[in-house]
C-alpha cells in the first residue's frame, strides 16, 4: 500500500519500504554503484517516482566524497557570449553525471566575489569562470578553495580556456587599415587584470602602421556605456573615421552614438566588434566583429572542468583558440572628405 506523503518529502527510507528493501540498497541504486541488480535498480526507481522522492545531490556527494556539481559563473548574462559559453558547457557536461549550479554577476564593475561565493556554499566541485574581472591574486586564491577553469582569461597556475586575443585585436585594425583609415579608434572596457591584451594590441598595431593610437575606457561593458563613450569620440574636432571596440555590445552603442549625430555607418563611420555575437550578424545592423568562438571555449571548458575532477593531480591546460574575424557591412573605406 502506498503511504501519504502529501505533508511531507519523501526519503529514502519511504522509497526503501516501497519495495521492500533495505535504504543501503535504495542509497546504493541512485550513487551508480555496483551490487544493485537491473530489475532492483527499476523497481526503486520506479517507486520514488511514485512516491515524489528526489535524491540530495549534495548528500549523495558527501557520501561518496566526491563533489560531482559543476559551478558556472558568468559576468552578465545580457551579453550574448555568456550565453553562448552556457550553451558549450552544457553540451560538455554528462546530464547523468554532472549538476550544473549557475551563478551570474549582479554588475560588470569587477564585483565577483558574491556571485562565486553562492557556488563555494553550494559545495561544488569546480567552478568554470566567465569572465572573472577579479585581480590575479585574488583568482588564484580562489583557485586554491575550490578547482578553477578561467574561461576567456588566461591566467597562470590555473586551468584556462580563452581566445587570443592579440591576434583578434591585429586583424580587426589591421583590417580597417588596409580600407585607407587613418584615424582609428578604440574604445576599450575598464582595465582589469587579464583584459588589456585588446587594446595593448590594437595600439602595437597602429604604431607599427606609423599611426597614433587613440583609445577611449567606456564606464564598462554594455551597450550604454558604449553609446556615451562613442558619442564623445564622435564629438571631437578631428573625428575618427573607424572605431574598433572591445566587444560587440560597445559597438551596438557606438552605433547608436553615430546615427544619433546623423552619421550613416559605414560611409561615415566604420565600426568593428568583438565576440560575433547574434545580434551582430542580423540583416540592418551587418556589423563586422572578431569571433572568438564562444560556443567552443564553452565545450572546451566544460571538457578541462570534467577531467579536473577526475584527476586533481593533472597538468594545469591551457587551451588557447585562435579567433576570426568575420566581415560584414559595417566597414568601408573612409569618407573621401577625411
Amino acid at each position: 500500500m502506498v503511504s501519504d506523503h502529501r505533508h511531507r518529502s519523501a526519503t529514502q527510507s519511504d522509497v526503501a519500504r516501497e519495495v521492500g528493501v533495505s535504504r543501503t540498497l535504495v542509497s546504493f541504486a541512485f550513487r551508480g554503484a555496483p551490487g544493485v541488480s537491473g530489475e532492483t535498480k527499476q523497481a526503486i526507481f520506479d517507486a520514488a517516482k511514485r512516491l515524489g522522492y528526489r535524491p540530495n545531490a549534495v548528500a549523495a556527494d558527501l557520501a561518496r566524497k566526491h563533489r560531482s556539481a559543476v559551478g558556472l559563473y558568468l559576468m552578465d548574462i545580457r551579453n550574448e557570449v555568456y550565453a553562448d559559453i552556457l550553451s558549450g558547457v552544457r553540451t560538455a557536461l554528462p546530464q547523468d553525471r554532472n549538476r550544473l549550479i549557475l551563478s551570474v554577476s549582479r554588475s560588470s564593475d569587477g564585483e565577483d566575489q558574491g556571485a562565486l561565493e553562492s557556488l563555494i556554499e553550494a559545495r561544488v566541485g569546480i567552478i568554470i569562470a566567465a569572465t572573472l574581472l577579479d585581480t590575479d591574486h585574488r583568482v588564484q586564491e580562489l583557485a586554491r578553495i575550490v578547482p578553477l577553469v578561467s574561461v576567456t582569461r588566461p591566467m597562470e597556475g590555473v586551468d584556462s580556456v580563452y581566445s587570443d586575443d592579440d591576434a583578434g585585436a591585429r586583424a580587426a585594425t589591421e583590417h580597417l587599415i588596409g580600407l585607407g583609415h587613418t584615424r582609428i579608434a578604440h574604445l576599450a572596457g575598464p582595465v582589469y587584470d587579464g583584459h588589456t591584451a585588446r587594446r595593448q594590441s590594437y595600439a602595437k598595431t597602429m604604431r607599427d602602421a606609423g599611426l597614433k593610437p587613440l583609445t577611449l575606457a567606456a564606464a564598462d561593458f554594455t551597450q550604454d556605456a558604449g553609446r556615451r563613450a562613442a558619442d564623445e569620440l564622435l564629438g571631437m574636432t578631428h573625428r575618427p573615421t573607424a572605431i574598433f571596440t572591445h566587444n560587440d555590445q560597445l559597438a551596438l552603442g557606438a552605433r547608436e552614438a553615430a546615427y544619433a549625430r546623423g552619421l550613416a555607418v559605414p560611409s561615415d563611420l566604420s565600426l568593428v566588434g568583438y565576440d560575433n555575437s547574434r545580434t551582430s550578424g542580423l540583416h540592418g545592423i551587418d556589423l563586422t566583429s572578431v569571433d572568438l568562438h564562444a560556443v567552443e571555449l564553452g565545450q572546451i571548458a566544460g571538457t578541462v572542468a570534467l577531467e579536473r575532477l577526475s584527476n586533481p593531480e593533472a597538468p594545469i591546460a591551457d587551451r588557447r583558440l585562435t579567433p576570426q574575424l568575420v566581415v560584414r557591412n559595417s566597414t568601408a573605406p573612409p569618407p573621401a572628405s577625411s
